[in-house]
């Protein structure tokens, strides 16, 4: 029976291992990590994410998203003690929410948070470090970013 936990629980860290190694994304085209670039969107696929983020309904899951692990935090533990996925997972929620047609990269380490991408206008560019450091938790944002506008 020993034995046979031990390989769970070998298992189950195997894959929490594997899944953290993967940066939160505002969209599908953001880059698959803040190691990597990404293009400026073609027009239309900038309007479909652009129309995704100005959703009423998707402005209201990212918030409630956000305010249930903080609220889950404060019951299990530390307010300002978080794990990195939960910055990682609520940087990139409140990004995405307030930064439309955005295509960024987030991942966390400590408290440390970095952010690369593109976004299509400077006052975008202007709000990432300000919105990032509104999560609890997040100590210094890294801004890799680029100001893309949309191709046409």
């Amino acid at each position: 029976m020993k034995k046979l936990a031990s390989v769970l629980m070998g298992g189950l860290l195997l894959v929490g291992a594997v899944a953290c190694d993967n940066a939160s994304r505002t969209s599908e085209q953001a880059p698959q990590s803040t190691n990597t670039t990404t293009q400026a969107p073609e027009s239309d696929e900038a309007q479909d994410i652009n129309k995704d983020a100005n959703s009423e309904v998707r402005r209201r899951q990212l918030e409630s998203d956000i305010r249930a692990r903080e609220q889950r935090n404060e019951m299990l533990g530390d307010k300002v003690e978080r794990s990195d996925n939960d910055i990682q997972s609520e940087v990139r929620s409140k990004l995405e929410a307030n930064l439309p047609a955005s295509q960024l990269a987030v991942e966390a380490e400590d408290g440390n948070v970095t952010i690369s991408g593109t976004v299509p206008t400077q006052p975008q560019l202007q709000r990432i470090e300000p919105l990032a450091k509104e999560i609890n938790g997040v100590e210094n944002v890294v801004v890799k970013v680029s100001v893309a506008p949309a191709k046409r």
